[in-house]
């Protein structure tokens, strides 16, 4: 059995070697390859140090955009009973259903010169030009606000489930003002959540490719960079530009992990969270119609995505919303071949992502937690696990090994593997920037057919397009929810 062990741990090393660790290696020895010629090029470049800072004050910038938005939003929704709660807490994770850069159209179809919002405001002021650009790194980071909010809303709200409410109880007893017992109790508590959605943020605004690339208005950012370096032919100067992306990834993580080690706290109580009721007549009245105007600012893109893809391709031109609506956009997705190609291409390699993924890292996952194969903490350096295998004593009551592993593992391992699988799926359905670089025509995938539909000003075709792909990802957790479901039975 423990050869066994050995032999598999050695595979996925050896494929995580292959697929991990000489990738990020030859991008290091790339931007060395000639020497630190390709280093200075890029630190006497204007337009690299203005990609560095951008990206920086980006990502700066939209952690702290999220945590305005979406602290606020799960304390409300975590702490307080009212009127119009469940609607919001029902809406108010629906930007994860958006990829990113359908997120991005549905912005440029409101928010842009020519969207509906902005010739409304535009109309209603009598304005001779449109009253914004949405444009330049406050636009980037406008959309980032609302498409990543939603991370620091689950994190923190899951810490609030999980927070004993009698600490503020106790705090309250001994004197302890709110803001005080938010300040020295609730708030440190809620650190790691917090950390870990800071964190979450931040790496994705810093790998962010769509906003940036759509709404930068020729701001340079250096995920965009690394493209146009790319397509230049200067591939030295675009592995440097790829290793300092990964410097500052790996400088944030170090410097968060320091944050949550100076804060370090037990919590054992055996109360439970709370909501605590809005008592106040006019809070009560303010409640539900803020509630409503959060709701509707949370679903108007999704509305906005569906309301084009009916639109008729070229109709569209300086009326507030489409003129004239059909049904041949989603007519012409599956009669026309070409247009069809890219559904089948995303499906396609979603799928075979997905169970690549789920296949790799449940081995992984057990030689690491439930064996004492030797390499399994280098396994741990290479494997990032959204769930964990508790480790059983299963096997020495008798089982065999795939009995255990069916009987216990297995039912142990389901609510991450299920959501493990989930999120790869809805990241590979909707994946855009890996695409952009690698992509032919014949293997373009759904979110590069949309782009090009966008060049071409097909808008409607663009966002059926879209729908389709929110569709997909609606469809993918129903999916992994019915799946849970029917392990749980089994």
């Amino acid at each position: 059995m423990r050869r066994r062990f050995v032999l598999a741990t050695a595979i996925i090393l050896a494929l995580l070697i292959w697929s991990v660790v000489l990738p990020n290696v030859s991008v290091i020895a790339g931007s060395f390859a000639h020497g630190l010629d390709d280093w200075r090029s890029f630190a006497a470049s204007p337009a690299d140090r203005e990609a560095l800072w951008s990206t920086l004050v980006i990502s700066i910038g939209s952690v702290i955009a999220a945590l305005i938005i979406g602290l606020p939003l799960a304390f409300l929704l975590g702490r307080f009973d009212f009127r119009g709660r469940r609607a919001l807490s029902a809406v108010a994770t629906l930007p994860a259903a958006l990829p990113p850069l359908v997120g991005v159209i549905a912005f440029l179809f409101l928010y842009g010169e020519s969207g509906v919002v902005t010739r409304t405001v535009q109309r209603a002021l009598g304005l001779e030009h449109a009253p914004w650009s949405l444009t330049g790194l406050s636009a980037i980071i406008f959309v980032h606000a609302y498409t990543m909010y939603v991370y620091v809303f689950l994190f923190v709200a899951a810490g609030l489930e999980r927070y004993d409410g009698t600490l503020d109880e106790a705090a309250a007893g001994l004197g302890a003002t709110r803001a005080r017992t938010l300040a020295r109790i609730t708030l440190p508590l809620l650190m790691p959540s917090i950390a870990g959605a800071m964190l979450l943020v931040f790496m994705s605004s810093l790998g962010s490719f769509s906003a940036p690339y759509i709404f930068g208005g020729g701001q340079r950012v250096l995920a965009t960079q690394i493209l146009v370096s790319k397509l230049n032919g200067s591939m030295g100067l675009a592995y440097v530009e790829t290793t300092v992306l990964a410097l500052a990834a790996v400088g944030a993580l170090i410097a968060l992990r320091g944050l949550e080690r100076r804060r370090r706290y037990a919590l054992a109580g055996k109360g439970k969270a709370t909501r605590v009721a809005v008592r106040s007549p006019a809070a009560r009245a303010i409640a539900p119609i803020a509630a409503l105007v959060v709701v509707t600012f949370l679903v108007l893109p999704h509305a906005m995505v569906v309301l084009v893809s009916f639109a008729r391709d070229g109709a569209w031109t300086t009326q507030i919303v489409p003129p004239e609506y059909t049904l041949d956009n989603f007519r012409r997705l599956v009669s026309d071949p070409e247009l069809w190609r890219p559904i089948t291409n995303s499906v396609g390699m979603s799928v075979l992502a997905t169970a690549a993924n789920v296949l790799v890292c449940f081995i992984a996952a057990y030689l690491i937690v439930l064996t004492r194969a030797p390499g399994r903490r280098l396994l741990q350096l290479l494997v990032v696990l959204p769930w964990a295998i508790p480790a059983t004593a299963a096997r020495g009551l008798g089982a065999s090994w795939l009995l255990a592993l069916r009987r216990v593992v297995l039912p142990a391992a389901r609510p991450g593997l299920v959501a493990g699988t989930m999120l790869a799926a809805i990241a590979a359905v909707g994946e855009f920037v890996a695409s952009v670089v690698l992509y032919t025509h014949a293997n373009r995938p759904i979110s590069i057919e949309i782009l090009a539909q966008l060049r071409s000003l097909s808008f409607g075709t663009a966002a059926a397009y879209s729908v389709l792909l929110i569709a997909l990802v609606l469809a993918i957790t129903l999916g992994a929810r019915l799946a849970e479901g029917r392990v749980e039975r089994i």
